[in-house]
């Protein structure tokens, strides 16, 4: 009889860690690229450097000013997912997005509004 749980070979965990870690990056590096992209961050950086001499110390602030900002969600994050529920903690992130959302819509109504008034 064939044995289901074949016994544990150390190759085997090896590969699946490096998927992991090949995945875990790809899927982070394009999630973090396509958010940002024409983002105000962007924007931002992009102003500045045209508006300065120096746009590789704008790049090098702009770069440390994007990971600071990557470690606090990445350590928040971990504190979040050891007292919340995956499932909870989804939730929230799913309102809170909503929430942008709306707030962001909103915003754009009023503005509209406020241009139409002066038309």
């Amino acid at each position: 009889m064939k044995n289901p749980n074949p016994p544990y070979k150390e190759e085997d965990h090896k590969v699946n860690r490096e998927e992991s870690f090949m995945l875990t990056f790809i899927t982070t590096f394009g999630t973090v690229f396509l958010a940002e992209i024409g983002d105000k961050t962007q924007i931002a950086t992009l102003l500045l450097s045209a508006g300065s001499a120096e746009p590789l110390l704008v790049f090098i602030g702009a770069a440390l000013a994007l990971i600071s900002t990557s470690l606090i969600g990445v350590v928040l994050g971990r504190w979040l997912s050891d007292r919340v529920p995956e499932n909870l903690l989804n939730s929230l992130a799913g309102i809170i997005m909503l929430g942008i959302g709306l707030y962001l819509i909103s915003e754009i109504s009023f503005s509209e509004l406020n241009l139409l008034n002066y038309l």
